[in-house]
This record gives C-alpha cells, structure tokens and sequence, in this order.
C-alpha cells in the first residue's frame, strides 16, 4: 500500500511578525473600509515576505497578507501564471 507523503508547512515565521498580538479584525476589514492600519503594521515587518508567500500559496482570498489586499494578490497570482506560461512555452519550442 502506497503511503502518501504530506509536506508540512514551516510557518515559524509567524512568530516573528509584527502584527502578532495586533486584533486580526484589523486585517479583515469590511467592504469598504481603509486598509491603510493594517497595511501600516506590515511596513517594515521582517517576514513580511514570508507572510505574503504564505497567503499566495494557499489562496488566501480575504483580508491583508504581506502588506497587500486580495486585489493586490489576485495581480501577482496573474503575473506569475503569464510568467510560468511563456517560460512554458519557450521550454516546449526548445
């Protein structure tokens, strides 16, 4: 029998992150609102980078992650996918 292997996540970094400890209703704020306080405490966090990996991996499709909204994400997600598309297709032309 095949045992599936699963790959667990080191989310260590999250206890280094500024906004532990910070009310997390204030990354999820509702339609409408600023996002610039929860954007604020993400200025300068050391694993702000780390954060945003995080959201975009695993489709994190509310609130601030990294310092971006989901509109900001949505953007990223879709550069990669152009990204990986034509790397795709240089590699099949090859």
């Amino acid at each position: 029998m095949a045992r599936e292997m699963i790959e667990e996540e080191d989310n260590s970094w999250q206890a280094a992150a500024n906004c532990l400890g910070v009310d997390p209703d204030l990354f999820f704020p509702e339609r409408g609102a600023s996002t610039k306080e929860a954007k604020a405490v993400c200025q300068g966090c050391e694993v702000r980078a780390d954060c945003l990996e995080y959201a975009l991996a695993n489709g994190e499709k509310f609130g601030i992650w990294g310092g971006l909204s989901e509109r900001e994400r949505r953007r990223i997600r879709r550069q990669r996918a152009i990204a990986r598309a034509a790397e795709s297709a240089r590699t099949a032309t090859a």
